[in-house]
């Protein structure tokens, strides 16, 4: 038995709290090295009257190449559990694995409650829990100034005529704002989508708004206040939320807190609002906004190196203060879903919980979102965020269908990898995408290939979470990295791929109709006999789906007996078999579980 790679990690996603009265313990060990795990839980009080010839038996969830996941959810009728593990190796080697280490398994430490990990006491407030809307959400993200120009009134100087064919630079403007929006709910609500995220609409000084000059207001490039109120009420009657862009963070340039510094230095009443190293803070209001961030600092910190974008201090109360006014001002004036943090891995954790608690006690069905491109547990235990934006977990599908980095045996891997990073219910509204403003475009990444991009949507829309399409996709809009994935919506009906829109509107509708087995039911991978076919099941009450993916050079073939076709490309049908073509896929389902 490899003792080493025994790991269980109490009040983690390890153990959690799933109910307020039962909790899913987790085990990890070497793969294909445990014939059996057996969970003894018992009262911390109870444990002279336990029955030790009754344990309770552990299932595999998931296996990689390294590791076995074991997993078992156990009720609590006291709401307090100790719990210890039996563990029975394929060598016969049986080892008592507990809170003090491993020991041979003998009753002097199994029936010793000091030896055990606890849970002393299942705190409903220590429990993850988040809005159970977002597990059925399809998200939109918008880029406001390349979506739809709906008031010309209020553009920008220099505006450009609005062309998807233009590949724009950092700094054009086409005039897309918040009326925009508006006049095209009912094209988003006729794709399916029930979430909108809008990237950040505060007064800034360039086209993307991450450098906040005024947090108070909205962009006038953008509309008005009035316009966000029409733009949320009339999404909500179409049954679609709305997630705004808060970027706390940093500050844009020109804000008044960081012009008083650059005036008044030392004696301002906001030097201690930043992070400023060294004084004299230089002053580069000679330079034009888009200048600046060529230039790297030492004398303050910054977002990156852009030095038209100071760090805020979030540890100061008063900025705090500050913060928290903002986000209760446009949660409670303008009814707000959801947030989206930006760079919120870069802010200290004691202000997240600050705000976790402030926006929830206003709205208990708010939406916290983080950016963090990585492993983020430490902001998902509940207190903080409810999801990051995660793409970990997405990554996969492009080395997978994209750059034929890895075979299905490593995609699944990977894939599980990251599912047990976090607790099942996070797991289950984890903001899933595939490109935003940050990345190339999905097209991009398979090289116009828009079959490719169809598996890619689809498998993105089987792992379950809460996925989310960038503006455009839809109708095959592409573009390399920034600034050229951030060109002009494509509005006119003939130079959007239609075909591209109509199988998007049924990916929508498979997820909706199949939300709940995509997200509780386990992802069961199944070899082939060619390791570029991805195969997985996911089964949960009465709603069997299978998965296939072919992105090999051969035609993949199978039986149709009793499956319907819920999702398919580069499919042929002959009777009762099926042949899935070069990057092909099908999504089947028992043929009496159909829902339409």
């Amino acid at each position: 038995m490899e003792l080493s790679a025994l790991l269980h990690l109490p009040e983690s996603e390890y153990a959690f709290l799933d109910s307020p009265d039962s909790m899913t313990i987790r085990l990890r060990t070497k793969h294909r090295d445990i014939k059996m795990v057996e969970l003894i839980s018992v009262d911390p009080y109870l444990v002279h009257k336990y029955d030790f010839s009754s344990l309770k038996q552990m299932e595999v969830l998931y296996s990689t190449d390294l590791f076995d996941y074991w997993q078992i959810q156990v009720k609590a009728k006291y709401k307090r559990l100790a719990y210890s593990f039996k563990i029975t190796g394929y060598d016969e080697t049986v080892v008592f694995y507990s809170d003090r280490g491993i020991f041979e398994f003998n009753d002097k430490y199994y029936k010793d409650i000091n030896y055990y990990f606890k849970l002393p006491y299942f705190h409903v407030v220590d429990m993850y829990n988040a809005p159970k809307w977002v597990e059925n959400t399809i998200w939109y993200q918008i880029f406001p100034e390349r979506f739809y120009n709906g008031n010309k009134t209020n553009d920008p100087d220099g505006v450009l005529n609005w062309d998807h064919r233009y590949l724009p630079s950092y700094h054009d403007y086409f005039g897309g704002d918040l009326q925009g929006i508006i006049d095209n709910l009912d094209y988003l609500k006729e794709l399916g989508i029930n979430g909108i995220y809008l990237t950040p609409i505060f007064k800034a000084n360039t086209n993307h708004k991450y450098d906040t000059e005024d947090y108070f207001e909205i962009d006038p490039n953008f509309g008005d206040k009035e316009t966000l109120k029409d733009l949320v009420d009339c999404a909500h009657k179409l049954g679609i939320r709305i997630m705004l862009d808060g970027v706390f963070n940093h500050i844009g340039y020109q804000s008044k807190f960081w012009q008083d510094v650059l005036i008044n230095q030392e004696k301002s009443k906001y030097f201690d609002w930043f992070h400023i190293n060294k004084t004299p803070v230089p002053n580069y209001n000679h330079l034009h906004v888009d200048e600046i961030p060529s230039i790297q600092t030492t004398d303050y910190d910054t977002f990156a190196f852009a030095a038209n974008m100071p760090k805020l201090n979030t540890t100061n109360t008063e900025v705090q203060s500050f913060i928290l006014e903002v986000l209760t001002y446009w949660t409670e004036e303008f009814n707000i879903d959801a947030w989206r943090f930006d760079v919120a891995n870069e802010v200290d954790h004691q202000f997240w919980k600050k705000v976790h608690s402030k926006l929830t006690s206003i709205n208990p069905e708010v939406y916290l979102l983080g950016e963090a491109w990585h492993s983020a547990r430490s902001w998902l235990n509940g207190d903080e965020f409810h999801a990051v934006m995660n793409y970990p977990l997405t990554d996969p599908i492009k080395q997978f269908l994209f750059n034929d980095e890895i075979d299905a045996v490593e995609f699944q891997n990977r894939i599980i990898n990251q599912l047990m990073i976090y607790k099942e219910p996070v797991n289950r509204v984890q903001f899933n995408l595939l490109d935003s403003h940050d990345t190339p475009r999905i097209l991009h990444f398979a090289k116009e290939n828009k079959d490719l991009a169809k598996a890619a949507m689809t498998l993105m829309f089987s792992l379950g979470g809460s996925p989310s399409i960038y503006y455009g996709t839809e109708i095959g809009l592409t573009g390399d990295h920034d600034p050229d994935n951030r060109r002009c919506m494509i509005w006119t009906t003939d130079n959007q791929d239609l075909q591209m829109l109509d199988f998007t509107k049924k990916l929508i509708e498979f997820r909706k109709n199949y939300s709940r087995p995509i997200n509780y039911a386990k992802l069961n991978f199944k070899k082939t006999s060619n390791p570029l076919v991805l195969l997985f099941n996911k089964v949960f009450e009465n709603s069997s789906l299978k998965f296939i993916f072919n992105h090999s050079e051969n035609d993949y073939e199978i039986d149709l007996v009793n499956q319907s076709i819920l999702l398919e490309n580069l499919v042929l049908q002959k009777e009762e078999r099926l042949t899935i073509q070069k990057n092909g896929f099908v999504v089947l389902v028992n043929s009496n579980e159909r829902r339409d």
